[in-house]
């Protein structure tokens, strides 16, 4: 549990800096509010930046875009890759096997590439980047949900659902979903440290949300020109995305170790172990 714990540590703060950037900014993150480059202070918490916007807020706004961008990229991604991923896992019909090597080419490009390559085809802003990051993370959940079907198909309790009468959509969504829900949650929290990582680095690049709306990544591309002058304005901004993410890789292997059932017997053992020695030292 205490990688649970450390994990939610780090992704939490982010996530809250989000949710209240959507309903409270202390400053006007595009407006200036003070002198540049100000240090941390009680009056803006992250100093201000080389036009005197203050950094906390710009962190806030710009927190709210990238975790709306990447949670519903991966939500579209997650569920038109599941949905297509069973039909074609359960029937392995010919458009099953035209998915899977579509999923294969997609797989054949590095993934920042890939991104870019979207981003320049559906566009730059918001709506762009959450196509492009939606089609990057549909094939995983596609290739996922397509092995895991394929197998649950020849089981007994499948065969015995068939046998009474259960109609396709009732096994899919009754008998074989249930059983992928725990390697695909895993796999969503992936997706989502990769999709915000993702969404920095177009903003970086120029390709992503385009000013004055700002982006984690998009600061750091900003800032880049004024670190002899602070460091605050890319310190902050990059510790953020860099928490974030990690902490979201570090919440999905706990996830995957907890919910393997092959995993859970170790777990369990050296959780026993822990308390015995507790116990040991303590008497």
């Amino acid at each position: 549990m205490s990688r649970l714990v450390f994990s939610l540590f780090l992704v939490l703060p982010s996530l809250i800096l989000a949710v209240c950037g959507v309903f409270w900014l202390p400053f006007s993150p595009t407006q200036v509010v003070d002198e540049p480059f100000l240090l941390p202070s009680l009056s803006h918490l992250c100093g201000t930046d080389w036009f005197g916007r203050d950094v906390l807020a710009r962190i806030m706004a710009g927190g709210r875009t990238s975790w709306a961008v990447a949670a519903l990229s991966v939500a579209v991604g997650g569920a038109l890759g599941i949905g297509l991923g069973l039909v074609a896992g359960y029937f392995s019909s010919l458009w099953g096997e035209i998915l899977l090597r579509t999923s294969d080419v997609i797989f054949s490009f590095p993934p920042v590439l890939l991104a870019m390559i979207l981003a320049v085809v559906f566009g730059r802003g918001a709506l762009g980047v959450t196509l492009a990051l939606t089609l990057f993370n549909f094939p995983y959940f596609l290739r996922l949900t397509h092995a895991g079907s394929l197998t649950l198909r020849e089981q007994d309790f499948i065969v015995a659902a068939k046998a009474g009468g259960a109609g396709s959509f009732r096994i899919l969504f009754r008998h074989v979903l249930p059983h992928l829900v725990s390697p695909l949650l895993v796999q969503a929290t992936f997706s989502l440290g990769t999709a915000l990582l993702a969404e920095a680095s177009l903003s970086y690049l120029g390709l992503g949300i385009q000013p004055p709306h700002p982006t984690w990544g998009r600061m750091l591309w900003e800032a880049q020109s004024w670190l002899g002058h602070s460091l605050w304005p890319a310190f902050f901004p990059g510790l953020v995305l860099a928490l974030s993410v990690l902490g979201l890789n570090l919440l999905g292997d706990f996830l995957r170790d907890f919910m393997d059932p092959r995993l859970r017997p170790m777990l369990n053992l050296f959780q026993l172990r822990r308390g015995g020695r507790r116990k040991g030292a303590e008497s």
